[in-house]
């Protein structure tokens, strides 16, 4: 008798699990179909923003746009023209930003130019990795320097960062962490193997950070990670998209816009676009023959076939 209380008890546990889960994935759905202008925004005013990769690209138009909102920027960047350029178009608006040049993917470094921005800035509440790079080669073409190079700056610099800001922020349960990842990071792709490696990588950064705050009761900061497909910036120059009216390459301003309404409401993951949101969440469940009919049918197989780069540009 007793032994059927227990398988009883595990059974019905078992089943409020399931019901627990069905209903909150039901409550996201719904969530994520509301649109951004009837959430509620947070004031960003006032708050320390850092972001990595500030010298060009999505780095540099997030920072104007958080400046225009009253943010302090903290920019940081290997390119020291680049990020003074940044610089320079805040001050332009009126804002206030300072620029260090900085090596992410050093962890000493890391942590000596944190420690002179807590000295110059004050504490940041705002971290945002964007900082990336890729080889854009197939596995075995692709030099070891390229891949290391990868892995170090899109995925093991995120620990470095995190360890230099992240502990002000839990000590003070006020902050927010935005990982700029890829869709790439949730689907494997040829001529991308490192480059997916890695954003599977900050993926998954973002999902296992997520519980350990919150399970530390740390309920005031939040995480945000944002997967877009291919982007406009010169990056990915040379890529292209076979089915556009499913994958299309995405516009900067495209991608600005619901990065910073994702962090206002404190999203917690953006796809983009956003046909891509269901096969995403299906994903995980599918065989590797349907997702070979899905590489096929959108271009996927190919879409690195041309590819050129920034790089390979200059």
């Amino acid at each position: 008798m007793a032994d059927a209380l227990v398988v009883i008890q595990k059974v019905a546990k078992i089943l409020w699990t399931i019901f627990l889960a069905l209903l909150y994935s039901l409550e996201g759905l719904i969530w994520a179909l509301i649109p951004y202008k009837f959430l509620k925004h947070k004031d960003v005013g006032g708050e320390v923003v850092l972001i990595t990769g500030a010298g060009s690209g999505l780095g540099r138009m997030m920072a104007l746009r958080f400046a225009s909102l009253g943010s302090t920027l903290v920019l940081w960047d290997v390119n020291k023209t680049g990020n003074d350029e940044t610089l320079k178009q805040i001050e332009a608006l009126g804002g206030q930003a300072y620029a260090y040049v900085c090596n992410c993917s050093d962890n000493e470094e890391v942590y000596k130019v944190a420690a002179q921005v807590k000295e110059d800035v004050g504490d940041v509440t705002i971290l945002i990795n964007n900082a990336g790079v890729v080889a854009g080669k197939q596995l075995i073409d692709a030099p070891d320097n390229l891949i290391k190079r990868t892995m170090d700056v899109n995925v093991t610099a995120h620990f470095w960062t995190l360890k230099a800001f992240l502990p002000t922020m839990l000590a003070r349960n006020h902050g927010h962490v935005v990982t700029i990842a890829s869709l790439a990071g949730h689907f494997g792709t040829k001529g991308l193997v490192e480059y997916c490696a890695s954003k599977f990588g900050a993926v998954g950064i973002d999902e296992s950070l997520r519980f350990e705050i919150l399970e530390n009761n740390k309920t005031g900061v939040k995480t945000t990670v944002i997967c877009p497909y291919f982007i406009n910036t010169g990056m990915f120059d040379g890529v292209v998209s076979k089915e556009p009216w499913i994958l299309p390459i995405l516009e900067p301003e495209y991608v600005i816009d619901n990065i910073m309404e994702a962090v206002l409401t404190n999203t917690e993951m953006v796809v983009l676009p956003k046909t891509m949101w269901l096969l995403t969440y299906l994903k995980p469940s599918m065989p590797t023959k349907a997702m070979m009919v899905m590489h096929k049918s959108t271009g996927l197989d190919m879409c690195m076939d041309d590819f050129k780069g920034r790089d390979k540009q200059e």
